[in-house]
């Protein structure tokens, strides 16, 4: 059914309504309209790694760690198997009567917010700070989640527009100012291509201003941007209560009737909240006009007609409750998992040999830790495989496993370990003695960095303070990395944490981020050498004192921020990862393809070892004559690639002639100057990379 279809459709639904009904239906928990025949609906679902908060579902990778795997494809197919859930769920808890909160089919997902600062605590929600990477990954997600059929399958939404990445304690007061450059540059191109390319449903509105203005009533980027520029189609939805901010918090309405009025004016469809319950006083007042709450009420029922929600007959109603955590879900998962693991330092202990370790101690908080696994916006999984139960799974009887939690998480839990959290330390010191070689895990949780409000994380506000591991943690690491053993540190977060004291004293260090519910037999098979470690950074890791070199956390200036804009050297770039076969790129050729305003490379790679492994190829490209163009080189294409053993292949790599762009001060994209120099590689081109990996980069300078 095409749009326009459906919204004629919807024309006439809303017409039958009277103008108290049309309201009614502007609230995420739309009641019934019973001489219609319309039943109640509850927008508000979430599907960030899996059906979220609605009870059994697959658990995949968190969105930080789905970045990381750099597979657009996978992370599509993922997108199709979480509608597929949603349908599944929706189909049999409606049969039931069961409409409630977390069970319909307008998943807000994805979140395509900019992670430009390391301290954010929902950068873990986001695939991470480069725009490129973003969009491609967002994309896929937008289109398998929503799907090509007759139907949505799902309606995804792209969220939070625009300018939204903390500090959470202030989102409910806080004005982000950003320039109209960086606006171009950095933080409207994700948004941009979901609209126009993937056709997504909805957009989110952020609790924050902009620039002076709500987001979730932004006259400029919702009405000129949004729906004028980019011709936007779907429906707009605040965030959860960001319309009472207005007059509670940014003090830009007198009340919540101007609140909604203000809102609904500006474009904004749908409340997460309560303050459309003043629309109908704001229609008496004259602040709003009948024609604006149809016209709403129009573009909400055109998405729940291309739902196929008044449609009996529509194919997805017949998805079976079976289909939740369908074996091939979880294999995808599994798969997901295993491709967002990033090696960052290996001194030759990886992979282990099992017929030579007899005995391994397994150490740390997150060692055994369902809550490590899972991160924020997450389902409930039938099985969760710890690390420590997947080392145990993939080892089996042969191998003797001690294990010690070590130590408490972080030092100012209410319940500690017992009298004191270092109690634990001599247990871990023993367990290492008794051992061949010692896989430390530690790291953090939804608990400790996450949404303002959302899980009573350490810091209130989600936010972490530094990056910096707990007090407790660190004693353990310095304990621990003194052992005598080789000692392999395996660190699970969201976002950016100093490791720099495991990766100068210990053996080998690898990022699991939260992977799910059972990454920890993705883990086990990285470290036992079955699967080839291949995901890359998504994000830069600074030092914790880099943190002084960047702008204030409240300052939204892209400049000294992200890999495309720093000055310094992190302590793992953007784009790393080691893994264990010996993959080079031997070269690449370039050439122009105006017709299709593209870029072709064809990229020469060569496998010089005797293991099969996948790895990802990464494109940059840096403009060398316009006064506009980045500080840095930037991120412009990728794919990810599969080698045999002692092989030589060629790839494809399509470049679209708009991230040749610069953008002007003024906000403006334009192509200028022709020279520019591309860069192909398993990593960035910083020296960095190319020191810690050994591996080559191709460089091609070429004239369009």
């Amino acid at each position: 059914m095409n749009r326009e279809t459906a919204r004629r459709r919807a024309r006439e639904l809303v017409a039958q309504m009277t103008i108290e009904e049309r309201a009614s239906q502007l609230r995420y928990d739309a009641p019934a309209v019973e001489h219609l025949g319309i039943p109640e609906y509850n927008w508000w679902s979430e599907g960030l790694h899996g059906v979220a908060r609605a009870g059994t579902a697959t658990m995949y990778p968190q969105a930080i760690a789905l970045a990381a795997s750099f597979d657009a494809e996978r992370v599509g197919t993922m997108a199709d198997q979480i509608s597929t859930e949603a349908r599944a769920k929706y189909n049999a808890y409606a049969a039931r009567g069961d409409r409630d909160i977390y069970k319909g089919l307008t998943l807000w997902s994805p979140n395509i917010n900019i992670f430009r600062d390391p301290r954010w605590g929902r950068g873990q929600e986001t695939y991470g700070e480069d725009p490129f990477l973003t969009k491609e990954l967002g994309k896929a997600f937008v289109k398998g989640l929503q799907g090509d059929g007759e139907y949505l399958k799902a309606a995804a939404c792209a969220k939070h527009f625009a300018v939204h990445s903390g500090p959470e304690a202030l989102r409910h007061e806080f004005d982000a100012k950003a320039t109209p450059k960086d606006m171009e540059e950095t933080y409207l191109p994700a948004f941009e291509a979901l609209v126009r390319e993937a056709k997504v449903e909805a957009v989110m509105g952020a609790y924050n201003r902009t620039n002076g203005e709500p987001c979730c009533a932004q006259t400029q980027l919702i009405g000129k941007t949004l729906r004028g520029k980019w011709g936007f189609e779907g429906h707009f939805v605040s965030d959860c209560w960001a319309i009472r901010d207005f007059h509670e918090h940014h003090r830009v309405a007198e009340g919540p009737t101007q609140a909604a009025a203000m809102a609904l004016n500006a474009g904004c469809d749908l409340n997460c909240g309560c303050t459309y319950l003043w629309i109908m006083k704001a229609l008496e007042e004259g602040l709003i006009s009948e024609e604006t709450i149809t016209e709403s009420a129009v573009r909400l029922m055109t998405t729940r007609i291309l739902l196929g929600l008044m449609d009996p007959d529509c194919a997805f109603n017949r998805i079976p409750y079976t289909m939740v955590e369908a074996p091939e879900h979880l294999a995808m998962a599994e798969k997901l998992a295993e491709e967002s693991i990033v090696l960052l330092k290996n001194d030759g202990i990886l992979p282990l040999d099992r017929t030579k370790v007899r005995s391994i101690a397994v150490i740390g908080p997150n060692a055994d830790s369902r809550r490590a696994l899972i991160g924020n916006y997450h389902g409930t999984s039938s099985e969760y495989i710890t690390v420590l139960e997947g080392i145990r799974r993939l080892c089996g009887e042969d191998t003797r496993i001690f294990y010690s939690q070590g130590c408490d998480q972080r030092l100012d839990r209410v319940e500690p370990l017992s009298g004191y959290p270092g109690d634990r330390i001599a247990e871990a010191l023993t367990a290492a003695s008794c051992s061949d070689v010692v896989v430390l895990v530690l790291g953090l949780d939804e608990t400790m960095e996450g949404e303002e409000g959302d899980t009573g994380n350490a810091y209130a506000s989600g936010d972490k303070g530094d990056l910096l591991l707990p007090d407790s943690q660190i004693k353990l690491l310095e304990a621990v990395s003194g052992c005598g053993k080789p000692v392999i540190v395996c660190n699970m977060s969201g976002s950016a944490i100093d490791l720099s004291y495991a990766h100068d004293e210990c053996n080998a260090v690898l990022q699991l981020w939260y992977p799910g519910a059972r990454g920890g037999l993705a883990t086990a098979r990285i470290l036992f050498g079955e699967v080839s470690p291949s995901g890359k950074l998504p994000v830069t890791f600074y030092y914790n004192e880099g943190l002084d070199e960047l702008p204030d956390f409240e300052d939204y200036s892209m400049q000294g921020r992200t890999y495309r804009y720093m000055n310094g050297s992190p302590l793992y770039p953007f784009g790393y990862g080691l893994g264990y076969a010996d993959i080079r790129v031997g070269g690449v050729t370039v050439q122009s393809v105006p017709e299709e305003e593209l870029v072709t490379l064809t990229v020469h790679v060569e496998n010089h070892s005797d293991l099969a492994a996948e790895e990802v190829l990464q494109v940059y490209v840096k403009n060398k004559t316009s006064v506009y163009a980045q500080e840095n080189y930037h991120l412009c294409g990728f794919k990810r690639i599969t080698m045999e053993a002692l092989s030589r292949q060629s790839f494809t790599i399509r470049v679209p002639m708009r991230e040749l762009t610069v953008v002007t001060d003024d906000g403006e994209r334009i192509l200028d100057g022709r020279k520019y120099r591309f860069f192909v590689g398993t990593h960035q081109p910083d020296s960095r990379s190319l020191v810690l990996s050994g591996t080559d980069v191709a460089i091609a300078d070429v004239t369009l």
